[in-house]
This record gives C-alpha cells, structure tokens and sequence, in this order.
C-alpha cells in the first residue's frame, strides 16, 4: 500500500478506536506509519481525510450487510441492520460526530450529503434513510428498549394501513 492508503486504513481504525472528536492528526499518521505532513499532501486536511475514511467504511459495512441479507425477508434485513449498529457500533457513532461536524465545516457537510443521496438511493428512498437513523440513535442510546427488524416491520405495516404514524 501507499501513503495514502494506509492514511486511509489509520484514519478509519483511528475512527474505531477514538471516535471523530477525539482522532488528532498525529493519531492518524501514527496508525498510518507515515509523517503527518502526508495527510495535508493526499487529502487536504484532517476532515477530508476523516470524511473520506468514514464513507469507506459505510460503504464496506454496506456491502457486507448486502451480501449477508440478499433476498431474505424484510424482518431478516432489517435485523441484520439493527445488528451492525452492536457489531459496527463506534462506526455508527463517529457518523455522529460527524454529523456534528458538519455543521462547522462545508467540506465535511458536502462529503456527509453525498453519502445521504446514495443512502436514499440504496434504501429506496428518504424514508427509510430516515428510518435508518431514527433506529440508529434508539439501538445506541436504549438498546434494550429499541424495536428488533420484526418489529420495525409491523410498525412499517400499520402505519401503511392507516396512513397515520402507530
């Protein structure tokens, strides 16, 4: 690998292991091996770099979670969902320091927005993205109180019946 791959591998295990607020530019490098002058170089600054490393590793969680649920039944993907945010859980929270971030810095919001249009698209649309996140933040603040896939479903079922929320 190069510099900037194993930039790319130290920001995302940086991501893991400290969380967005909490990864320096000397954490990175160090992860990385390489000076932290690098990552201005490759990427432009810490953010970009953070920014790009989160969006790898949604995408390989993404396509993980696909291989893992093709053509099961809508309880089956969305448990298997619901799972990642216990099994990818310091994933999901550095995409909410990132989100936090972004509010601060156009770049780190540009590369956020990109990834929520893809999103809509790989869900099939802005509600369940929406979904999605809702799930997310129940699964990471109340666990043992937050819907299972079977019944997000059911939910998703009555409220498609009534046409009002359950």
């Amino acid at each position: 690998m190069g510099n900037r791959e194993d930039l790319l591998a130290g920001a995302k295990k940086c991501l893991v292991e400290r969380g967005w607020a909490r990864t320096t530019v000397r954490d990175i490098a160090a992860a990385a091996g390489v000076s932290h002058a690098a990552i201005g170089y490759h990427f432009g600054s810490r953010d970009a770099l953070l920014t790009r490393a989160l969006v790898a590793a949604v995408d390989e969680l993404s396509d993980e979670l696909a291989r893992r649920a093709p053509g099961d039944a809508p309880e089956q993907r969305w448990q298997a969902l619901i799972d990642s945010f216990t099994t990818h859980r310091a994933l999901w929270v550095a995409q909410l320091e990132a989100a936090v971030q972004a509010e601060r810095s156009p770049e780190v919001r540009e590369h956020l927005a990109r990834g929520q249009r893809e999103g809509r698209e790989g869900l099939g649309g802005s509600v369940p993205l929406a979904l999605l996140s809702g799930l997310m933040l129940q699964w990471l603040v109340d666990p043992e109180h937050a819907p299972s896939g079977a019944d997000v479903v059911a939910e998703l079922r009555a409220l498609g019946a009534s046409g009002e929320p359950a």
